[in-house]
């Protein structure tokens, strides 16, 4: 998560949605930066709604605004699949060394997802608040010139992006019914998803 007060922005750090990078870019720019522990560099806006954004109103009498990047549902999926296959992972309950992305993703729409496959959610991550904080600038992580676009201009700076904690590559086959299986099971994400405008 990063803040940059000044501008009255908040950015929340999605998981597997590139952000690290943008944080390695901006952190000189940013009057605040939480990179660790990861429950706080990736804190849901729920998070950010009850402990980050009081601070901010009480202390500052100010409200930021808040942006956030999300991934398209299956991709996202297929990011977290690759990440946990990584060796350091080997023989632990969080590893995909041993489970195909169809059995993967059977996993993640089980009401408790085993270990490999609770990931959480983006829709959930991102979801709005009764007291009215949300997400004010929603971007498409498949359209980072539309993200990287509103950041130079919101914070009046150019941006040079380099790539930063790249999931391995490997080849995902997704059958016909797993397929299915996730868009009916986790509709949520992909209704959010949808609902981003294309810039």
């Amino acid at each position: 998560m990063m803040i940059f007060f000044k501008k009255r922005l908040a950015l929340l750090s999605v998981p597997k949605t590139g952000t690290t990078a943008f944080q390695a870019a901006l952190r000189s720019q940013a009057d605040l930066v939480i990179t660790d522990p990861p429950e706080l560099k990736h804190a849901p806006l729920y998070r950010y709604n009850r402990w980050i954004r009081p601070m901010f109103e009480k202390v500052c009498g100010a409200e930021l605004e808040v942006a956030a990047v999300m991934r398209e549902p299956v991709s996202w999926l297929g990011s977290w699949y690759r990440y946990r296959q990584r060796p350091a992972l080997d023989g632990k309950a969080n590893s995909t060394k041993d489970v195909s992305f169809d059995e993967f993703l059977h996993a993640y729409c089980k009401g408790k997802p085993p270990a490999f496959a609770n990931v959480g959610s983006q829709a959930k991550f991102l979801e709005s608040q009764p007291n009215g904080c949300k997400v004010n600038h929603l971007f498409r992580y498949e359209d980072q010139d539309a993200f990287r676009k509103f950041l130079e201009q919101r914070l009046d700076l150019d941006l040079r992006l380099e790539r930063r904690n790249v999931s391995p590559q490997a080849r995902l086959t997704l059958s016909p019914d797993a397929e299915s299986h996730v868009r009916r099971k986790r509709a949520a994400e992909f209704e959010l998803y949808e609902s981003i405008p294309l810039r």
